[in-house]
């Protein structure tokens, strides 16, 4: 059988604030890091569940999750991705008892051999800040770009919450694109036969040309270019291609900003 850690604390009094249970879960935390330790394991996953008044109108105990993304056995981690969600439970009754079960235990990995840190941070520190952002903000609130598979920047452009598995994408393109897509495409005014956006913009790249999205009737036909503004700023812009039948002239639209 696979280690297991469970651990009940009773409280001396009915708590109606989750935040005043993190002195008990503490406890309960040091208990199961001091089990973890002695046996060289590591926690991945484990649940506090708060137990509520009994009687006619008994309300089911509240469970709160927490996962890793990296197993660790350290208490004061632990208890602070626990602090930051009972900062967003809201209790359903006051509370009697507290309970926390291990549910993913893992062995330890062996201590880093290394002399100095790694700069700008490990990447269990980088898992760690994840962790407690996750805590603090929610799961749905913490983002990773995750670009889809499409030629259509607007469509290529997407964010899932970052403990969601991303599509395969397409192959980088050789010619730069920026981070920053804007919402929505903005037309530019024309000056000289030049698009307009505070200064003229002169192209300063070649034209990647994008005709696709005929298959879910949102076609897109256009050419973008890197422009540069007189004061040496760059954009993403792109002139629309008009068909031959089509009498007026194609129109300029600035769709990202380089760093």
């Amino acid at each position: 059988m696979p280690p297991a850690f469970s651990a009940r604390l009773e409280l001396p009094d009915r708590i109606e604030h989750a935040e005043a249970l993190l002195f008990a879960a503490r406890r309960l935390i040091l208990q199961m890091t001091g089990w973890l330790s002695a046996r060289q394991l590591a926690i991945a996953r484990f649940v506090l569940e708060l137990e509520h008044e009994r009687g006619r109108a008994a309300v089911p105990p509240t469970a709160i999750e927490v996962a890793l993304a990296e197993p660790t056995s350290r208490e004061d981690h632990l208890v602070r991705l626990l602090k930051e969600r009972l900062g967003r439970v809201e209790l359903a009754a006051p509370v009697i008892a507290v309970r926390l079960d291990a549910k993913d235990v893992r062995e330890a990995d062996a201590p880093s051999e290394s002399l100095f840190p790694e700069p700008g941070g490990s990447p269990q520190d980088h898992a760690r800040l994840m962790e407690l952002l996750v805590a603090r903000l929610g799961a749905q609130n913490v983002l990773k770009a995750a670009p889809v598979a499409d030629h259509r920047p607007e469509v290529a452009a997407r964010w899932l919450p970052i403990g969601e598995t991303a599509r395969p994408m397409l192959p980088p393109s050789s010619l730069p694109r920026p981070a920053w897509l804007l919402d929505s495409p903005v037309q530019l005014i024309m000056r000289g036969h030049r698009p307009f956006y505070g200064t003229p913009l002169r192209m300063v790249s070649p034209g990647e040309r994008i005709e696709v999205g005929w298959q879910d009737g949102h076609p897109v036909t256009r050419d973008y270019f890197v422009a540069e503004s007189e004061d040496a700023v760059h954009y993403w812009v792109f002139r629309e291609r008009v068909s031959a039948v089509e009498e007026r002239e194609p129109r300029w639209f600035l769709h990202g900003l380089f760093g």
